[in-house]
């Protein structure tokens, strides 16, 4: 075999003896099936996430702030790394040299500021609970908005870097051309990068939340309500079940908090657990020369990723009565409300309509006419109910 390397512009050329390599079809069948399938999922729920939030009064919290800037980072992993991944596995790299530079600046961008989201509504999460009375003044949506804000710019900043250390390299086979998006320089000098990174965006955000769920679950789950409120005698009296309906507000507080926070429990285990493997190959690859590139152990690295990136909104679903009635009402159907409407006002069109007959063709008489006027009172005050229900 004989190579020569070349290198003008900002394409490293190679030139191999040997037919371009083809990969095995069964890994592309599996690859397209299993990238379209998550990602497609992990769209349409991430979206789901993001307008459900915006365009619901009530969801407007400041947890709720920190899932959409999640779902946002998330969209950008699966949009910028999993589509990108079908075409790649069929015919190599299609998108070029600045799509090379795009596209792995907005992978790392979508990555690290998942991680950061992860983080804030963790510490958020903390001080709602732990320091309720503090949390009234710090944990405000306009706080939480600001700290997005500066989330997305720092780490919109630090990914720059990524501009500079891809490259697309060329490789001239003797029945083709493979372009791929890769290094720049050595793979050796790209180690301090990876472990500051796997530092700052996996062992810090897990240590942190590590602990800040530990003192959240000490306070809700070993700290109970005081039970001599709801053991009263017998004697009642309007304090007492003024007392028993506090008492009652209060665990159904409690209970609230602990449901979001096993469902934000649940979003960092996973997030632990999907990142696992492909943050492991990449300290593992950092001391072993050649490095372990199993085309199986990293096809099962990448759907771990693009996992991660779209189960949140199918836990939200899961575990949030909120959540849940917030996407049905989003997926109901404009027909469907159109038929309610229709079937509301239907009585109040027959009234109408039997009064014109009457005074086409006879007169009124004085029982009918009280019987219209009952029934269109009637309807109105259905159709205010209705109203009054939705806006509800």
């Amino acid at each position: 075999m004989e190579n020569n390397t070349t290198i003008f512009q900002d394409v490293t050329q190679v030139v191999n003896l040997t037919e371009m390599p083809l990969k095995p079809l069964e890994e592309q069948v599996i690859t397209i099936f299993l990238t379209m399938l998550i990602c497609g999922v992990g769209i349409a729920g991430n979206i789901m996430v993001v307008l459900v939030v915006l365009r619901t009064k009530h969801m407007v919290t400041p947890t709720n702030c920190y899932l959409v800037s999640l779902a946002v980072a998330d969209l950008i992993v699966l949009l910028a790394a999993g589509l990108p991944n079908i075409s790649d596995v069929i015919a190599f790299w299609i998108y070029g040299y600045t799509g090379c530079l795009c596209i792995t600046y907005l992978q790392y961008l979508g990555i690290n500021v998942s991680s950061c989201s992860i983080t804030a509504f963790t510490i958020e999460r903390y001080i709602a609970i732990c320091h309720s009375i503090k949390a009234q003044f710090i944990c405000t949506v306009s706080r939480a908005k600001r700290i997005i804000a500066g989330v997305w710019v720092f780490t919109s900043l630090y990914c720059v870097m990524w501009f500079f250390l891809v490259d697309t390299n060329e490789t001239v086979y003797t029945n083709g051309v493979v372009v791929t998006c890769g290094y720049r320089v050595s793979r050796s000098l790209y180690m301090p990068i990876y472990f500051l990174d796997f530092t700052l965006f996996y062992v810090i955000p897990l240590i942190v939340a590590t602990v800040l769920y530990g003192l959240i679950a000490r306070i809700l789950f070993m700290s109970p309500l005081p039970s001599h409120l709801n053991d009263r005698g017998a004697g009642g009296s309007v304090h007492q079940g003024h007392t028993n309906s506090t008492n009652k507000a209060n665990k159904g507080a409690v209970s609230a908090r602990k449901q979001i926070t096993k469902m934000l429990a649940v979003v960092v285990v996973l997030f632990a657990l999907l990142w696992m493997p492909y943050r492991t190959l990449v300290v593992v690859n950092s001391f072993i020369d050649p490095p372990y590139h199993n085309t199986w152990f990293l096809l099962f690295c990448r759907m771990c990723i693009y996992t991660n990136s779209a189960i949140n909104p199918i836990i939200y679903n899961l575990m949030s009565q909120k959540f849940r009635v917030a996407f049905k009402k989003l997926c109901r159907c404009n027909w469907q409300q159109n038929e309610e409407e229709a079937k509301y006002n239907l009585p109040m069109y027959y009234s109408v309509m039997k009064n014109s007959s009457h005074e086409v063709n006879e007169p009124v008489t004085e029982q009918e006419e009280v019987s219209v006027q009952t029934t269109s009172r009637f309807n109105v005050t259905d159709d205010d109910a209705s109203a009054f229900s939705i806006s509800q």
